[in-house]
């Protein structure tokens, strides 16, 4: 039982940091993306679906891969999840993208109010979370 307590729940609460860090970081990436005005016609190269199971529920995510080229003649090709279930390969749409870092871009559309309830709502689940397995920790120590 020592190994869950001094091993375990540390790792799992370095593992919700990383999370965290993940959400903001893309979060951000987004927003920027959306803000710096540059947009280019992109192609979906390749669409797919992943399938999660969570509490044995199959939880469907669907992938694109986009190419599209940048104002300076830099192509870019990337990958996302989310998006529309209808976009296939050969279909046309809209990516958002910051100059100095094209790779990052997004072919979702604009939302900052839906993007920053999914960032805080990550980051509260996470909270709670951490708040819980170190008061745990704590009692056990």
């Amino acid at each position: 039982m020592d190994f869950v307590f001094h091993l375990l729940f540390p790792l799992i609460i370095v593992l919700m940091f990383w999370a965290a860090y993940a959400i903001v970081s893309r979060t951000r990436q987004r927003r920027a993306a959306w803000e710096s005005g540059l947009t280019a016609s992109a192609r979906v190269v390749r669409a797919w679906v992943t399938v999660q199971m969570v509490n044995n529920v199959a939880r469907r995510i669907q992938w694109h891969e986009y190419d599209f080229t940048t104002a300076n003649g830099l192509a870019v090709r990337f990958k996302e999840s989310g998006g529309p279930t209808s976009r296939e390969p050969g279909d046309e749409t809209l990516v958002y993208y910051v100059g100095d870092e094209p790779d990052k871009a997004t072919a979702s559309e604009p939302r900052p109010g839906k993007d920053m309830f999914g960032l805080v709502f990550g980051l509260g689940v996470i909270g709670v979370g951490v708040v819980i397995l170190t008061k745990v920790m704590i009692q056990y120590w």
